[in-house]
């Protein structure tokens, strides 16, 4: 492998580290108080409280998919480029399809998608990983 792969897929496993990290910041807290931190970034409390608690147990367990990502991006290659384009769903769905007081969660996904998808190309590209054919 040569070290632009080496290095692109380092780096792109310490933005999703970072990623899952950010993701388990803003979700385990908001599963134990979700009506505090719905005030608290001045986003409507929902009704009921279920639905947001909800949403915060599916982002843990999106965030434990995109661990394999994390260890060995040239290796769990669809399992690298599934989670970048889990993050640019998070950016369509929150910019494109909601309210205005819900973009900011689209940009937050936004952060992670732009470098986990230039380094995990420059990776995949430096390393010759051919694309895969179902």
């Amino acid at each position: 492998m040569s070290s632009v792969a080496s290095s692109a897929a380092r780096w792109f496993s310490r933005v999703v580290w970072v990623g899952i990290v950010a993701n388990l910041a803003l979700a385990i807290p908001t599963l134990f108080m979700s009506a505090r931190l719905l005030e608290m970034s001045n986003l409507p409390v929902t009704n009921p409280l279920l639905w947001t608690q909800f949403s915060a147990v599916l982002l843990i367990l999106l965030s434990a998919f995109y661990v394999p990502a994390a260890l060995d991006p040239l290796r769990y290659t669809l399992v690298a480029w599934l989670s970048v384009f889990a993050r640019l769903a998070g950016v369509l769905f929150f910019v494109l399809f909601q309210a205005r007081e819900y973009h900011m969660l689209g940009y937050f996904d936004l952060v992670f998608f732009v470098p986990e998808a230039a380094l995990l190309f420059a990776a995949t590209r430096a390393a010759g990983v051919p694309p895969r054919r179902s």
